[in-house]
């Protein structure tokens, strides 16, 4: 989801754009940000921690494989479950007025992390949107791909490539004062030309490429959903409860990051003076900051879709968790022996110690 490198740069410090004098809102305005949005991120972050670990947990605990699919929302979990466990710390810093208390290391460490999630998470789905066309529009061809080791080799090839775009934070990012807020604060050191390419990379990179190709493949899967004559190949029907699942994400995830990727759209064509000084800046700084926490909120979503949509994955989490209270059972009943169970070793003890004595 979004790195708050972009809320630290380019919402919360105005004057890292252009001198304080010319910036069209006034800090006082954000005041509203110290005050509402550390319990709310706080919150993301208990819900979508413990969400997002319980999905994990049945993925890994059931006693079969994860199918394909299974594999590619594996990984977006564990990397909602990264930016969930990193909103504490903003938490803090907003809490604390900007000011940063956690060193460089953590500094460019948390804010390269949840960019990754930004990059990850929407190629995953992409790569679902992908898997579910080979499934049910090219039923007959191209079953190889759909091997959960070429499913592995992909999920392996987007962290990477979502590293490589975060590089360039991995290395301008760091703890550094700032005089504006008067405060030590986590913040990326100015390179000419390399925040807008950033926000240039985040919306065609970050969006529209995956984008373009989930509606192919989701337009694709629709027809053939509605195509009478497509329900009668046993394999279309047997992949289609884990695509309305897959289209129930997709919907999910599109509806609560287009408002932020529109923001940013809005903030290149301020970079690039199309539009008058503080006619939209004003507005687009308060609708990026909506848009941020509404996509931050995907992260609790995701999970609850899963239960909700995915019958597979409810029966799954059944039979993971009640073999896990059965084996606790056992272990209680081997711990605490019956009355039953101990009368019984009492009675055959002392018949032992009569045989010995009449022995």
């Amino acid at each position: 989801m979004m790195s708050e490198e972009f809320n630290a740069t380019r919402i919360f410090l105005a004057s890292t754009r252009e001198p304080p004098q010319n910036v069209c809102m006034s800090m006082d305005q954000f005041q509203w940000l110290s005050t509402y949005q550390p319990p709310y991120m706080w919150f993301i972050f208990v819900l979508g921690f413990i969400e997002n670990l319980f999905v994990i947990s049945v993925f890994i605990l059931h006693k079969n494989r994860c199918t394909v699919a299974e594999i590619y929302l594996g990984n977006m979990v564990f990397s909602d479950l990264i930016l969930v466990s990193s909103l504490p710390f903003w938490a803090t810093t907003l809490s604390n007025n900007f000011y940063w208390p956690f060193g460089s290391f953590l500094c460019k460490a948390i804010s390269s992390t949840i960019q990754i999630n930004v990059y990850s998470s929407i190629y995953f789905l992409m790569m679902v949107s992908v898997d579910r066309y080979l499934a049910l529009v090219k039923t007959m061809s191209i079953g190889r791909l759909r091997r959960p080791r070429w499913a592995k080799v992909n999920c392996a090839t987007i962290w990477i490539f979502a590293t490589l775009l975060t590089s360039p934070t991995m290395v301008l990012r760091r703890a550094m004062f700032n005089e504006f807020l008067n405060t030590t604060a986590c913040l990326a050191q100015q390179v000419p030309g390399w925040n807008l390419a950033t926000k240039i990379n985040l919306n065609i990179l970050g969006f529209l490429v995956p984008l373009v190709i989930i509606a192919f493949c989701t337009f694709q899967i629709i027809s053939v959903l509605r195509n009478n004559a497509m329900q009668q190949f046993k394999e279309v029907n047997k992949e289609k409860k884990a695509t309305w699942l897959v289209l129930a994400v997709l919907l999910v995830f599109i509806v609560c990051w287009l408002p932020f990727h529109i923001s940013t759209f809005l903030d290149i064509m301020e970079d690039f003076n199309v539009f008058p000084p503080c006619t939209v800046d004003s507005f687009n700084h308060v609708f990026t900051q909506i848009s941020t926490y509404i996509a931050y909120s995907n992260s609790c979503i995701n999970p609850v879709m899963y239960i909700m949509v995915g019958n597979h994955f409810r029966k799954k989490a059944k039979e993971v968790y009640t073999r896990l209270l059965c084996r606790g059972s056992e272990r209680r009943k081997l711990s605490f022996p019956t009355v039953e169970s101990t009368n019984l070793s009492q009675i055959s003890s002392s018949m032992e110690r009569k045989n010995k004595s009449i022995a």
